[in-house]
């Protein structure tokens, strides 16, 4: 019998010194196929614009309109694949529309002057555009990385220069509405408005579709120059590729 119970212990111990030199190998965790990731490299965003801080003397009227094309490269944490860093290049434009409104952005005055013409001969419809070459730098987070589809959010900014400024004036008209002049007047300065602009900006959507908003920290026209508004949009993105 003991010769049995030493046998029975030999045996065991033999099995738990073989079990430690060979352990177990656990199974690791898969990571997810990003080989044909879908990296929302395009985006096109579409949205409504307006400014923070607008004096009640300007009047703006009818449907302003922001337009950007980015192209970003995106580049994801090898810790988790959900989240990810992307920056690239992009034009971003704003397009303030307004009404019986003189803006006068080629004037020699000290100040950019809106002068509300609604007694007076006047173009119905005055827009302002800026368009800036600008860097954004996105924080994301994808549910679901390997196939693009899914929630995504992204928080960010984004640096610009300003390219061109320039107003667009149709429609000239009497204080009546009675058309003059049915032609276009377009002049462009630089003159009145901050060269460069820091923005927030912040997405969430599903898949390729998403919801934006940013916000311009920078005043639009120099300091001195005019009232110190602050550009705002929020709209629609498509992102792809």
């Amino acid at each position: 019998m003991k010769k049995i119970l030493l046998l029975s212990l030999s045996a065991v111990l033999v099995l738990s010194l073989s079990a430690q030199d060979n352990p177990t190998p656990t199974k690791k965790k898969d990571k997810p196929n990003l080989a044909n990731r879908a990296n929302d490299h395009f985006l096109l965003q579409l949205g409504y614009t307006g400014w923070a801080g607008k004096p009640d003397t300007i009047n703006t009227g009818g449907l302003s309109k922001s337009i950007n094309v980015y192209f970003m490269y995106d580049f994801p944490f090898k810790t988790n694949p959900k989240l990810s860093m992307a920056f690239g290049p992009g034009i971003g434009s704003d397009h303030i529309t307004f009404s019986k409104t003189y803006v006068g952005i080629k004037d020699a005055t000290p100040t950019l002057y809106f002068t509300n013409q609604q007694d007076t001969n006047h173009f119905k419809k005055t827009k302002l555009a800026t368009t800036y070459l600008e860097a954004p730098i996105e924080f994301r987070y994808s549910a679901d990385p390997a196939t693009g589809k899914g929630l995504k959010l992204a928080i960010g900014v984004k640096i610009g220069t300003l390219i061109k400024a320039q107003t667009r004036n149709t429609k000239f008209e009497n204080k009546n509405g009675t058309s003059i002049n049915d032609y276009v007047m377009k002049e462009s300065s630089k003159r009145f408005f901050n060269k460069n602009r820091l923005s927030g900006m912040a997405r969430i959507g599903y898949g390729h579709f998403s919801l934006y908003g940013s916000y311009q920290f920078t005043p639009l026209l120099r300091d001195g120059f005019g009232p110190q508004v602050r550009p705002y949009s929020i709209g629609l993105t498509l992102s792809g590729l």
